[in-house]
């Protein structure tokens, strides 16, 4: 009964040792002198004013994308127990000692390194050798501006790794597709392709662009199984059930979970903080503090005391809200004619405090909700007391200042002279809501009603429409300056040595990216001018290998590159880091091709190795030139001068360099 304790239990695994180096250089340079600069560099006193807010539970909109990448940031800061108590106001404030700068930047160092083993095992399972994998994997090791967008608190490194996370676990799963089917490792990979999309998207909108690309390449996949003769065997019910799992894995996941992520930001949030302004009063008042004060207890249906805006929707060219203070109207206007002299009222188009009413019933003194209440009705009379100044609703026959064949509106004011108050209103509800004058047949057209809103989505819309103002900015750039390098971003200068950082490339990587993706596109162009010849240069497993490869690495490139040209809104260097990531994935692919297929003899294939040996020194070369700049060495004036390769870069000199 107990043989089997006769032998002893044995554990066997494999362990791809250059996947574990590659790892952990990657987490070296990443992680290496984190917490250098104790700085606000860059972007950080941009994010780092979102972490202070969540830490506060301060509820906050931030147009610029969702709220994954800012939760994820807090995330670190609330690791490291940050209290949200710092001043985000510039660039280079030194951080104050409650301010855990190695937590606050840890995930995002973390992520930046972790790209490093995924784009080694993108290329094999792109099914192209060890060597191509490990080329990649030191190529996105060696970039200079994928190590500093890595090293401090911003968003790209984090949005790239769940962008190579998706692609990888795509192709994982693809490649179970015809022999795993439906098993636990099949299952798995799909559903963390959508898993990495969603949070890709969730980080950043321009995860949008590699979704939308790995949802096109899988519907091709698909398309593609429909009409392999070799599944005929496989059934119609198994391959409708093959494109539910992948319609529900791809898309109803991913956007179930980026939903999500609003709900998690709301929920966190519960505080009163800068950005109510823009949610609806219903919204403003779930919060604490704030309207929250002035609702907390109000019946959800308007009864007699209930507080209320009223607000015009049919105004142009805004919608506005029913306001007074305590400002009264001149005795006589410009143009001569007189007034009430009564409290002005107008039509505010902000959420503000003096936009508030309070229901009052004109038999009764009680400004307050009854218990039980009573609901306001059509064909009610009321009175409406401006909540800041208690002073009542009113009109008379005096011309309005800006309408004069309308009524004048105001707050009245008794002046004991013979004018009487006039604010005993009927309330007349047709499609919307009217206040009609009691005793004319004036009518003040706005209409109040309770939002109940599904928050989540209204707060989607909100960021989605919400208008920033792009100004020009001393380091913004074009798309076109991006490919060639001819731009930089200077992160952070010391306030006394030469140390600095910026945002530069390795230039020798940048400049191969783009040959290789002119190679690439030209021998594209040649096989299939010849393909369509009936000659075939390369074996048909060869010709698909290049096909899945170029869909891959150039459609990842095209898809985050070519929308910006299409963008007004400022753009920096570091938009271009993700369709830089694809690109450089292309290097080694067109080496390797190169290598087997287009040297033929030994001695070619030796030439080749021997040029692409030289040509990775220098990567390597170029990398350690710029790497003062990179992590934020002390450089003097000499060695600053010798940096500027070309004169469009903006390279900081002062006199007092050692």
């Amino acid at each position: 009964m107990l043989g089997f304790l006769k032998n002893p239990v044995v554990v066997t695994a494999e362990i791809n040792l250059s996947l574990v180096a590659l790892t952990v250089m990657g987490l070296m340079s990443r992680l290496w002198g984190l917490s250098y600069p104790r700085a606000v560099v860059f972007d950080e006193v941009y994010y780092g004013q979102f972490v202070s807010l969540y830490m506060k539970r301060i509820f906050f909109v931030d147009d610029s994308g969702p709220p994954l990448g800012h939760m994820l940031l807090a995330l670190g800061g609330y690791l490291g127990g940050f209290d949200g108590n710092f001043l985000w106001n510039r660039i280079g404030a030194e951080y104050s000692m409650n301010v855990p700068v190695c937590s606050l930047r840890f995930l995002p160092a973390l992520a930046g390194a972790l790209c490093i083993p995924l784009a080694y095992q993108i290329l094999v399972e792109l099914h192209f050798s060890h060597c191509a994998a490990l080329g990649a994997a030191l190529l996105i090791l060696l970039e200079n501006s994928l190590i500093t967008q890595s090293r401090f608190m911003l968003l790209e490194s984090i949005l790239i790794f769940f962008i190579l996370l998706a692609v990888l676990s795509y192709l994982k799963f693809y490649n179970l597709q015809r022999h795993s089917s439906f098993s636990g490792r099949w299952c798995f990979w799909l559903l963390l392709t959508g898993v990495a999309c969603s949070c890709a998207v969730g980080v950043k909108y321009m995860g949008l662009f590699t979704y939308m690309l790995l949802l096109a390449i899988a519907g091709l996949h698909f398309w593609h199984m429909l009409g392999d003769r070799t599944l005929s065997n496989v059934g119609a019910q198994l391959l409708g059930n093959m494109g539910l799992t992948r319609g529900l894995a791809l898309l109803v996941i991913p956007v179930a979970m980026y939903l999500s992520f609003f709900y998690v930001h709301l929920a966190l949030l519960y505080r009163s903080g800068p950005h109510d302004q823009i949610m609806t009063s219903a919204f403003q008042a779930s919060l604490e503090g704030g309207l929250a004060r002035i609702t907390q207890g109000q019946p959800l249906e308007v009864a007699y005391g209930s507080q209320i805006t009223l607000r015009n929707v049919l105004g142009k060219p805004m919608q506005c809200w029913l306001h007074s203070h305590t400002n009264t109207y001149p005795i006589r206007y410009e143009n001569g004619r007189g007034s009430s002299h009564q409290q002005q009222v107008t039509c505010y188009p902000f959420k503000d405090v003096n936009n508030w009413w309070i229901v009052k019933d004109p038999g009764m003194q009680q400004l307050v909700v009854s218990n039980p209440p009573r609901p306001v009705r059509h064909g009610h009379i009321v009175q409406l007391v401006h909540g800041i100044t208690t002073r009542y609703l009113n009109t008379h026959d005096v011309a309005a200042p800006l309408s004069p064949h309308s009524q004048e509106v105001s707050c009245y004011i008794d002046y004991n002279i013979s004018m009487p108050a006039q604010n005993l209103w009927r309330v007349v509800k047709h499609n919307i809501l009217h206040l009609k004058l009691f005793i004319s047949a004036c009518y003040l057209s706005h209409c109040s009603n309770s939002e109940s809103l599904l928050f989540t989505f209204f707060f989607q819309w909100k960021i989605l429409t919400l208008k920033n103002e792009d100004t020009e900015h001393k380091y913004s750039s074009s798309a076109l300056d991006w490919i060639t390098m001819d731009t930089n971003i200077a992160y952070w200068l010391h306030p006394t040595s030469g140390a600095q950082i910026h945002l530069l490339g390795n230039v020798c990587t940048w400049a191969s990216a783009n040959v290789a993706a002119v190679v690439y596109t030209c021998l594209s162009l040649w096989y299939l001018i010849r393909r369509r010849r009936k000659i075939y240069d390369i074996p048909e497993d060869a010709w698909q290998l290049w096909v899945s490869a170029g869909q891959i690495c150039v459609g990842g490139w095209v898809v985050n590159y070519l929308p910006f040209f299409l963008m007004e809104k400022t753009l920096f260097l570091y938009h271009y880091l993700p369709a830089l990531t694809f690109q450089i994935l292309l290097i080694p692919i067109v080496l390797q091709h190169l290598s087997d297929h287009l040297c033929r003899s030994l001695l070619s294939k030796s030439m080749f190795s021997a040029l692409v040996v030289a040509w990775f020194s220098s990567v390597c070369f170029a990398y350690r030139t710029f790497s003062p700049v990179t992590y934020g060495e002390p450089l003097s004036v000499a060695e600053l001068k010798d940096l500027r390769w070309k004169d469009s870069w903006n390279i900081l000199i002062r006199k007092q360099g050692r």
